[in-house]
């Protein structure tokens, strides 16, 4: 409800200020720079499978929130395809890293506290490209796991809160009969308030007339 009145279209905060829309970006261009670098350009499908992921997870992104203006479930239906991608362009980086005998960066390693706070404080895409052509495939691997796992937990907690209001809410046809009938409810009202007023308005007239005959004048 918006300014007492019912409001048919849930509006969105802009995709591209969502933080997990701007590190699915990262995680887009970080790829095909990553793909372009470390894996054969022909002949190697894992190349395209990232590339898709990659791009699917940012895409769906886009899509599910420009939806969700008019529908709550195909966001959430959306959003829930983005994260299916990034989960699989998780699991390429990490078979890449395990089947080249390459450490995956855990709590034990001593920059994933400072990979992971870089990450965390920093969205936007300007901030990662000058590391793009100077890592090696090992720190470009952990940092797109990194972004993975924080990507993820960013849209697991946007669409509890979708789902939330969803139950409260309703999706569109919801919000449009409860417009509808706020909107009778007020005119009933309206109309009400006037019926009452009309025995007054006749009252007074006559009120009026009477006065007027006292003073003798004709209307």
């Amino acid at each position: 409800m918006v300014n007492g009145k019912y409001q048919v279209l849930k509006r969105q905060k802009p995709w591209r200020d969502a933080y997990f829309y701007q590190k699915s970006e990262v995680l887009y261009q970080l790829t095909f720079t990553f793909c372009q670098r470390f894996l054969a350009r022909h002949g190697d499908r894992t190349v395209d499978q990232m590339v898709q992921a990659a791009r699917s997870g940012k895409q769906n992104i886009i899509e599910g929130t420009e939806d969700g203006e008019t529908s709550t479930e195909m966001h959430i239906k959306l959003l829930n395809v983005a994260r299916a991608s990034l989960q699989e362009l998780r699991e390429d980086y990490r078979d890449y890293l395990i089947s080249r005998n390459l450490p995956i960066w855990d709590v034990k390693h001593n920059r994933y506290n400072q990979l992971r706070a870089f990450c965390r404080n920093h969205n936007k895409l300007e901030h990662y490209q000058p590391f793009f052509n100077k890592w090696n495939d090992e720190e470009m691997a952990n940092l797109a796991l990194t972004l993975c796992f924080m990507t993820d937990a960013l849209l697991n907690n946007h669409l509890k809160k979708l789902e939330e209001e969803f139950i409260t809410e309703g999706g569109i046809k919801e919000r449009m009969h409860a417009a509808r009938t706020h909107y009778r409810r007020e005119q009933d009202a309206e109309l009400g308030q006037l019926r009452n007023q009309v025995p007054l308005l006749k009252a007074e007239i006559e009120r009026l007339k009477q006065l007027l005959i006292k003073h003798g004048i004709d209307f």
